[in-house]
C-alpha cells in the first residue's frame, strides 16, 4: 500500500502554489477543472507523495475552518539551515522556532502554510 496524496482546501491559489513550489521544491504535476473547483496536484520529486490543493469556485471570505481533528503534516529535510535561508528570503517565519526534540540533534521546527495548515519539519541526524 502507498500513500499517493493529502488533499487540503486553499483560499488562495496563487500564494499555496508559491509556498510550496518554492519552499519545497514540489512540482505541478497536473490540474484539473471539476464542476465547482480547481485541483492542483503538486509532487515531491523525491517520493512522488503529492498534495492536491483544492480551489473551490465559491471561497469562505475567511479561509476554511481547519478544525480540531487535523494535526500537521511533515517534510524532512537535509539541513534546518538551508531551509531557513529559504524561509526567510522568501518572506515566512517559524511558528515554532528549531529544537532538538530528543537531546541527539535531530531538529524539529513547525511552520504554517498561507491557509494556516501547520507543518513539521524535521532534519535528522545521520549516524
Amino acid at each position: 500500500m502507498t500513500l499517493l496524496h493529502i488533499m487540503i482546501r486553499v483560499k488562495d491559489i496563487q500564494k499555496s502554489l508559491d509556498f510550496y513550489t518554492r519552499l519545497f521544491d514540489m512540482e505541478i504535476e497536473s490540474k484539473r477543472r471539476l464542476e465547482d473547483c480547481w485541483l492542483y496536484f503538486l509532487t515531491d520529486k523525491e517520493t512522488g507523495i503529492q498534495i492536491e490543493l483544492t480551489y473551490n469556485d465559491e471561497t469562505p471570505k475567511d479561509g476554511y475552518n481547519i478544525g480540531n481533528g487535523f494535526g500537521h503534516f511533515a517534510f524532512s529535510i537535509k539541513s534546518m539551515d538551508e531551509f531557513t535561508k529559504r524561509l526567510h528570503s522568501n518572506g515566512y517565519e517559524y511558528s515554532d522556532e528549531p529544537f532538538d526534540l530528543n537531546g541527539k540533534g535531530s531538529l524539529i521546527a513547525f511552520i504554517k502554510d498561507p491557509d494556516g495548515y501547520e507543518i513539521e519539519l524535521i532534519e535528522k541526524v545521520v549516524w
